[in-house]
């Protein structure tokens, strides 16, 4: 354990309140959540705080749709975030809600004490504004065509087509998303926060290594185009918190979603009586950490550290960003089923294979991880099966069975204990720099060594040997306090695997315990501890993506299926008995005192059948000779008053003149199945 005790606080980015955590978004939490795992096993007095963002137009606008408040809405969806988390044994100290008092005092206070400081200026601009909804529109709510390169169905404020950012008010031909109605413009007196102001405090603390190497170089060429003030107020309707002292103006979302982590602090503070003060003061010795994604570097390295810097609070310590995931090397796909929900692969997997395969590529750069679904199993099967596990398996039954679960004294090897002792404090380096995917390849690279140890020593042999008892017994102590050593590592990683193998060793697994074996010390019985990974969970888990966001993507049912609904689900075994054949319809008749039959008589493709169908209502005879159409052929023949129906033919429609015989197209040939 470290003898210099620190003070950390530590936040991610807070996830928005209108949708579901996906494996995206869990890279962030999963990094900071092994961060602060691994300070706390140090025995760093440290907290990770996090909210729900709760404000903006989308809150606003979803929550009208669903038909609830948005108080309702931010509610529900934040219980939901909290239990994906909590399922990824994402430990937070407190998981609050930027919709809360803590936060709007805290808002207010800072608005307040930058307006008295100069840093608030107010002036008329124009905006594009709704006629149906009456309410002004946020760039993410108006389409047109580029004015640049003149592609249609462009965003707001940037286009995807050629890369160019603009006003709304410059796209041609606008378009509210929200009504579709065409915007005018109107003006309305707005607020802004100074931020040219700040700029040589911001470039001393950009570079004052608070940033990785890249943000700092990023945001050089931001100071280099020149700051621009930041629009920080929005006109009703708007759900978020009104400015002090100006009816009808709120808060953008994004000055109040970061004052968010000093929301939840306080209200982490209040509960157990920490001094919030310590941590934010101006002159705080306290550490001071976020993490988030590189797409909000502008946000948290230029208007967060100003905004704090103009209130009288402290800047943060260090802002650190991570990149993107894409799966099987593209961006997360819908169609594909890639765009996967945290609770999709939870109701499939282990969280913990998550939280490894993460680990086990993430570095301190800004770089995007690929999760490649193949290369995700092989490589936990491989590491966390078929190494790490597999030592305590290969080694407990000899000790449990043979030696009544006593680790002895003598180590068998003291070089090889020596070296995975001794391998803790560059194992905490990679923790503490976030470079945990050289942690993970350090900490493998020793079970490597361990399992070649074991195979070489051969104790399932020696156990058949005369005098080898004791040499046995010491083989598979050293094996068993190894693993020990190993989960020690690993347990800011895998938790839950790490109270089950603590459980097994009768042991606490403190950070510190890397740096001695357990001797003379009874272990309980072995008990599987991980299962591989199965490609099959693996595909059921994509497909289920596909099929939740299909679901999700469906409107409100209205016509057929709402008269009509789906039938029961069956399966594809009973789908695949029914035999659908392409047909020529050769000839047709009336059938006499029939008020809704023809008698049809289809070509199979040599093979020809009598068929009875009620379809009177919507086809006379003539019109049907010489058409292709779809039959059941397989269908058992049915007697019915007029003669033998041989068959079905498939229609569509509710009935009477409305019902539609299905034609195969053009190249289909009587007696073709149909698949």
């Amino acid at each position: 354990m470290s003898t210099n005790k620190r003070k950390i606080l530590v936040t991610s980015a807070l996830p928005y309140a209108n949708g579901p955590i996906h494996l995206g978004h869990l890279l962030e939490y999963i990094q900071t959540d092994i961060w602060v795992r691994f300070q706390k096993m140090r025995g760093h007095e440290t907290y990770y705080v996090c909210a729900d963002d709760a404000h903006g137009t989308p809150i606003m606008l979803k929550a009208q749709q669903l038909g609830m408040a948005p108080e309702q809405m931010i509610e529900q969806v934040r219980n939901e975030h909290m239990a994906d988390f909590a399922d990824f044994h994402i430990e937070f100290d407190n998981y609050h809600s930027t919709h809360s008092d803590e936060n709007r005092a805290f808002a207010e206070e800072i608005y307040r004490r930058l307006d008295a400081n100069g840093h608030i200026k107010r002036r008329t601009i124009s905006q594009l504004f709704d006629p149906e909804k009456q309410m002004f529109l946020p760039d993410r709510f108006v389409k047109g065509t580029c004015p640049k390169c003149k592609s249609e169905d462009q965003n707001g404020d940037n286009c995807d087509n050629c890369g160019a950012t603009y006003s709304p008010t410059d796209l041609i031909n606008p378009i509210s998303v929200i009504s579709g109605a065409t915007p005018v413009l109107k003006d309305s007196e707005h607020y802004f926060f100074d931020l040219p102001a700040f700029e040589q405090m911001l470039k001393d603390w950009t570079r004052s290594g608070s940033l990785q190497e890249e943000m700092a170089n990023k945001l050089a060429e931001w100071f280099e185009q020149g700051l621009q003030q930041w629009d920080i107020s929005r006109d009703a309707p708007y759900f978020g918190f009104e400015i002090p002292g100006a009816p009808g103006k709120f808060f953008y979302v994004w000055l109040d979603a970061p004052i968010g982590y000093m929301g939840s602090f306080k209200n982490l503070c209040d509960k157990q009586g920490i001094d919030f003060d310590e941590f934010w003061k101006k002159d705080s010795d306290a550490e001071l950490y976020h993490f988030i994604g590189k797409d909000i570097i502008y946000f948290h390295s230029l208007f967060w550290p100003a905004m704090l810097h103009g209130s009288g609070y402290r800047q943060p310590t260090s802002v650190y960003a991570h990149g993107f995931v894409t799966v099987n090397g593209t961006k997360m796909s819908k169609s594909k089923g890639t765009f996967i929900k945290g609770r999709t692969y939870l109701d499939h997997l282990n969280p913990e294979y998550l939280r490894y395969y993460f680990a086990a590529k993430l570095t301190s750069r800004i770089d995007d991880l690929d999760l490649n679904l193949e290369d995700f199993a092989q490589r936990v099967n491989s590491d966390l099966v078929g190494k790490l596990v597999n030592i305590a398996s290969r080694c407990a039954s000899f000790i449990s069975k043979k030696f009544d679960g006593i680790l002895v004294a003598n180590p068998a090897d003291q070089a090889l204990a020596d070296e995975v002792m001794n391998a803790g404090d560059s194992i905490a380096k990679h923790y503490e720099n976030r470079e945990f995917g050289r942690a993970m390849r350090e900490i493998m690279a020793l079970a490597d060594k361990v399992n070649e140890y074991i195979a070489v020593k051969e104790p399932w042999q020696l156990i058949k040997e005369d005098g080898k008892q004791q040499e046995v017994q010491e083989i598979c102590s050293l094996g068993i306090n190894l693993f020990r050593i190993l989960m020690i590592y690993l347990k800011p990683v895998l938790p839950a695997l790490a109270e089950k193998s603590a459980a097994f060793l009768n042991d606490e697994l403190i950070w510190d315990g890397h740096k001695h074996l357990l001797t003379d010390h009874k272990i309980n019985k072995f008990k599987a501890l991980l299962q591989r990974v199965e490609m099959d969970k693996i595909t059921a888990m994509v497909e289920d993506s596909k099929e939740n966001l299909a679901a999700q993507a469906q409107p409100v049912v209205t016509g057929p299926l709402a008269d009509d609904p789906i039938a029961d689900e069956i399966t594809f075994d009973d789908f695949a008995k029914v035999d659908l054949r392409v047909a020529k319809i050769v000839t047709a008749e009336h059938v006499e005192k029939a008020e809704k039959l023809l008698r049809i008589e289809v070509d199979l493709g040599g093979e020809t059948r009598q068929i009875f169908a009620g379809i009177k209502s919507a086809y006379q005879p003539e019109d049907l000779i010489g058409k292709l159409t779809v039959v059941v052929a397989n269908l058992a023949p049915r007697k019915m008053r007029f003669g033998m129906s041989e068959g079905m033919i498939i229609a569509a429609g509710p009935g009477g003149k409305d019902i539609f015989i299905l034609n195969p197209d053009n190249g289909a040939e009587p007696g073709m199945r149909v698949m």
